[in-house]
């Protein structure tokens, strides 16, 4: 696995992953939207599940939807993270310039230790019915440059995962369950592992 051999001990499941948020991506864009950033925390290698940013306004909004997508990760006592953004629509979103290739769909994963970078470029095919800079597209996956160790992450990107391993201070006797019904009620999208969902 090219992500964390010490966490994921199969790289299957790496692949799997990757392979997943890939479909996901191309599912959004063959509907004509963009793919929503989403984080994966996970907990003594278990995956907690996954959280959706939740429909924003562009600029502060954008930024504060995605830097609270670390609420449940810290809430659940995440030790790593996978969270993933397509690089034009975080851009766009947020009013900053593009951290790197685009469109491009990333992955980090990271731990309180650091994080690593994961890159995969693709171009856009419009599909019939489709039409340039708008519509049905279907990404044609590039070669994905080698990750990178510490790579430069978009600003509130790199917000959530520092603040996925912050604890929450919540005088609650289940921080955990109020965290996700809290954010289910602001809008994001929220899908719990069965080991977490009961």
């Amino acid at each position: 696995m090219r992500l964390s051999r010490e966490k994921f001990v199969d790289t299957r499941v790496w692949d799997t992953v990757v392979e997943s948020l890939k479909s996901a991506c191309a599912a959004d864009l063959a509907e004509g939207a963009e793919p929503r950033p989403v984080i994966m925390p996970l907990v003594r290698g278990e995956l907690v599940g996954l959280v959706w940013l939740r429909p924003v306004r562009s600029g502060q909004d954008a930024v504060t939807g995605i830097v609270e997508l670390s609420n449940v990760a810290a809430a659940a006592g995440a030790d790593e993270v996978v969270l993933a953004w397509e690089t034009r629509h975080v851009a766009a979103l947020c009013g900053l310039p593009a951290d790197g290739p685009e469109p491009c769909l990333n992955l980090v994963h990271a731990t309180r230790d650091g994080h690593v970078l994961h890159r995969f470029p693709y171009t856009e095919q419009v599909l019939p019915g489709g039409s340039e800079g708008g519509g049905s597209v279907r990404p044609e996956w590039r070669p994905a440059p080698e990750p990178v160790a510490g790579g430069e992450l978009a600003a509130p990107v790199r917000a959530a995962v520092d603040y996925s391993f912050t604890p929450l201070d919540l005088d609650h006797p289940s921080p955990f369950g109020v965290v996700v019904v809290l954010m289910e009620q602001d809008g994001y999208r929220v899908r719990l592992a069965d080991a977490f969902a009961a």
